[in-house]
């Protein structure tokens, strides 16, 4: 008996090491996530970096299990199909695209049915094409939406609060792109249910930015900026002629306000790029994508910034401060 109790703990110690053996190999079995970037450096220390944290949590080191494949379109959306063609060649897991619509349809298009295709922030996936519905994406592209559009009566009516004389707001935006036009056509929509008057300016090159906004000076209370990735590489350029034609700026995102707009109000891509991440494990995991919904971010912040406002002279009202995120 007690022969027979010695062999029982043995045979289970050894159970308990190979299950160990098999859970640790899961764990490190090496994987090659592709990313596909519109964006010159797609701002890599800030937004690339959360997504490549969330990963190291979950458990992917590059270098060591995870072996990771960034290409840049450098701002030049034609080069897409060829750079994701170019990734594809090297067998990669899963394909990330960063910022916008465009490059997840570049992605989409080119991978078929091949690797998984993963979007990090996209306006209106269902409306581009992109996926089936949100709930039931379909096919083989999954991701993340930032639902851009739905939110432009509530930045309308922050910006109203902000400058209690707004008769006339500017708005400005690349029209090429599907949900720049739709966030304009909303806006105009919610700006004649407020009897304000709108001017609208189309920019689609970069030599049409600097003549559309020193246009505006002395015709608009305020600027509303449309955000896509063309307007998010002249970001800083955009704020800083609204500033020389005293044109207080409203946006979608913080990190516009980091680059000198005023304020913005939308999610915080920080959350989305870190968000990402878990859908890539869940796929790696052995999930489909087509089963997977889109994640639709509706947590959303109020950021100010006083340094552009003291700029214009501009007084930000107490009921406005008091409800902002971050002041910055």
């Amino acid at each position: 008996m007690k022969n027979r109790r010695s062999l029982l703990r043995l045979l289970a110690g050894a159970t308990l090491l190979s299950g160990a053996g098999s859970a640790t190999a899961e764990r490190t079995k090496s994987v090659t996530i592709a990313y596909l970037a519109l964006l010159p450096g797609e701002d890599r220390a800030t937004f690339v970096a959360k997504f490549m944290r969330r990963l190291n949590e979950l458990g992917y080191i590059d270098g060591q299990n995870l072996r990771f494949l960034y290409r840049s379109a450098e701002g030049r959306p034609e080069l897409l199909p060829e750079l994701a063609s170019e990734l594809l060649q090297m067998k990669p897991d899963v394909l990330v695209t960063g910022f916008g619509t465009v490059a997840a349809k570049a992605a989409k298009a080119t991978a078929g049915d091949a690797v998984p295709v993963i979007f990090m922030a996209v306006g209106d996936p269902v409306g581009a094409g992109i996926v089936a519905s949100l709930a039931r994406p379909g096919g083989n592209v999954t991701g993340l939406s930032n639902g851009q559009t739905d939110l432009a009566g509530t930045r309308l009516d922050l910006l109203r609060e902000a400058i209690p004389g707004l008769r006339t707001l500017a708005i400005i935006g690349n029209r090429a792109s599907h949900n720049v036009r739709l966030e304009m056509d909303a806006l105009q929509k919610q700006a004649r249910k407020r009897k304000i008057a709108t001017v609208m300016r189309d920019m689609r090159r970069e030599a049409e930015i600097a003549p559309a906004i020193n246009g505006l000076k002395g015709k608009a209370d305020a600027l509303y900026v449309c955000t896509d990735p063309f307007v998010t590489h002249h970001r800083i350029g955009i704020n800083t002629l609204a500033v020389g034609a005293r044109l207080p700026t409203m946006h979608a995102f913080r990190h516009h306000i980091e680059g000198g707009g005023f304020m913005s109000y939308g999610p915080d891509f920080r959350d989305l790029f870190g968000g990402s991440a878990h859908i890539v494990h869940r796929i790696l995991r052995g999930a489909s994508p087509a089963d997977i919904p889109v994640k639709l971010e509706k947590k959303c912040e109020l950021v100010i910034n006083l340094h552009t406002a003291k700029a214009l002279g501009l007084k930000v009202p107490k009921r406005i401060s008091r409800r902002a995120t971050a002041i910055r």
